[in-house]
């Protein structure tokens, strides 16, 4: 693992204080810590191998596309079905990742294959990324599409939250959300945060803050670690597990934020475990996922069977 430029901080200072504006750029900038191939052709395939997956979920399996789950030009997803008809299955809700900044649906369905196949619906849920949308918007929007969910197919076998970088902070705001607000109570079974920010805090000085013009308010707001540990009750419930993952080509940083947040899960009650993935990184620990045979896919089956 890369040594950290470090600067002196102060006592009990956020390690990510101590570190250089130019380290601190290259800490939350995740293709430069992949191995397998160069920086700049890292989020291109990544794109590329999620929308030939779209395109071949959408060719093979019983679909319904652009379900608008409210009013907002942005707030649609795309349902994915098993080939046997039922009311009653888990649905597994995916939110991608892209910095709140890019990212689609239309490239997104990378699991949809596998965990149809073992009859699951899989939901690829659209937000509306910055410059358009605010984090505070993108939040609202991921709790709508949820509740959307919950009320369309009442009898599901438990709803579970999957998110990929910053798509994991928003699926993790989900702890936070005020569900009596929006009159249902969704049916949670799982979360699983994959390679994800929770404390917003260090990136407001890097260039990814550029098109998101978040400040320290806002950052501290949509902090699932800092809110979380001042919230005055576990809102999910403790039978509820939280998967907090991280590839072993993630920064340190990112390593950082996983098992703080999964620590600070644990604090307050929640079933919480930490995974580091052997020989991924930030990005094709997603791109696997289009065989049922990776380490990550296999996990979201054992994570949704225990609790079926």
């Amino acid at each position: 693992m890369a040594l950290l430029t470090v600067h002196s901080a102060g006592a009990g200072e956020a390690p990510w204080k101590a570190l250089s504006a130019e380290e601190l750029e290259k800490q939350y900038s995740p293709s430069r810590w992949v191995v397998r191939m160069e920086a700049d052709k890292v989020v291109g395939t990544f794109v590329q191998i999620g929308s030939q997956a779209t395109q071949k979920a959408r060719t093979t399996r019983r679909n319904q596309l652009d379900v608008p789950y409210g009013d907002g030009e942005g707030e649609r997803m795309d349902i994915y079905f098993p080939d046997e008809d039922s009311e009653a299955f888990p649905l597994f809700l995916f939110i991608h990742g892209g910095y709140w900044q890019s990212g689609s649906k239309d490239d997104s369905a990378f699991m949809v294959n596998p965990l149809t196949a073992q009859g699951m619906v899989v939901v690829i849920v659209a937000y509306d990324i910055a410059p358009k949308g605010t984090l505070d918007l993108m939040v609202e929007q991921v709790a709508r599409s949820v509740v959307f969910l919950q009320r369309r197919y009442p009898s599901n076998q438990g709803i579970y939250l999957c998110g990929h970088s910053a798509g994991a902070h928003l699926a993790a705001m989900m702890l936070l959300a005020s569900w009596t607000k929006h009159g249902v109570t969704p049916n949670l079974q799982g979360f699983l945060l994959v390679s994800g920010i929770y404390d917003l805090e260090p990136l407001i000085s890097t260039s990814q803050n550029a098109p998101l013009h978040m400040t320290l308010e806002d950052a501290q707001r949509n902090s699932p670690q800092l809110r979380l540990e001042v919230a005055p009750a576990w809102p999910v419930g403790p039978a509820c597990p939280v998967l907090v993952l991280v590839a072993q080509h993630d920064s340190p940083e990112f390593h950082r934020q996983s098992r703080e947040f999964c620590e600070t899960l644990r604090r307050v009650g929640c079933e919480a475990s930490f995974q580091q993935l052997p020989g991924v990184d930030h990005f094709d620990i997603i791109e696997n996922l289009t065989r049922e045979d990776d380490v990550l896919t296999q996990i979201i089956l054992k994570t949704m069977f225990q609790a079926l």
